[in-house]
């Protein structure tokens, strides 16, 4: 079908009157306004500052990146510190350094004891004197990770057990925590280092 049966059967009714017409003709191109460049320098404007936010955003999310890092691995340190101190307190616990503490304060262990019964107050066993030195605790093991940490009489005044058999007092900051451990005595028995 062509378009002139289409146009011939609207055009008695444009005649008419009945349909307004709407088709008007287009304004002269030199009449039209031309793009201001305003909007142009708006647009790139808005790109540009897109650009540079997202940019200012990603360099924030690295450093905080970098932060984290950081204190994570100021974590795992503070971990093994925590870890070695809490050995060190093991250490120094241990029933062989609370005896040589004790024989450095004056006291002995008593190997002849005499015991009292509650029922009838009789006393059982000799009771004799304490004899002290050496012998006196030659039946303990000796422990190879207390060699090094000083006795309870050899601190001065302030100082707390030094960590690791290192001469650190009160307040002072503790050198290397990951020390390597002294070497094992022959008469002791061998224990494992752990850090």
């Amino acid at each position: 079908m062509s378009a002139l049966p289409a146009q011939s059967a609207l055009s008695p009714i444009r005649r008419r009157g009945w349909i307004p017409e709407i088709l008007r003709p287009a304004p002269d191109r030199a009449a039209r306004p031309k793009p201001r460049l305003a909007y142009a320098i708006i647009a790139v404007g808005g790109v540009v500052a897109i650009a540079l936010a997202q940019l200012l955003l990603s360099i924030a999310v690295t450093q905080g990146a970098y932060e984290i890092d950081g204190y994570e691995l100021s974590q795992a340190k503070l971990s093994r510190q925590q870890q070695t101190l809490a050995e060190d307190l093991d250490r120094v616990q241990s029933p062989q350094y609370l005896a040589r503490n004790a024989e450095a304060l004056g006291m002995v262990p008593n190997t002849n004891p005499v015991f009292l019964r509650l029922s009838d107050g009789a006393v059982l066993g000799q009771p004799a004197a304490a004899g002290g030195g050496a012998a006196a605790s030659a039946a303990l093991v000796p422990n190879a990770l207390i060699s090094g940490v000083p006795l309870v009489t050899e601190q001065s005044a302030g100082e707390t057990a030094p960590v690791g058999g290192q001469g650190a007092g009160l307040g002072e900051p503790v050198a290397d925590p990951v020390a390597p451990a002294p070497p094992p005595v022959s008469d002791s028995l061998p224990t494992p280092t752990t850090h």
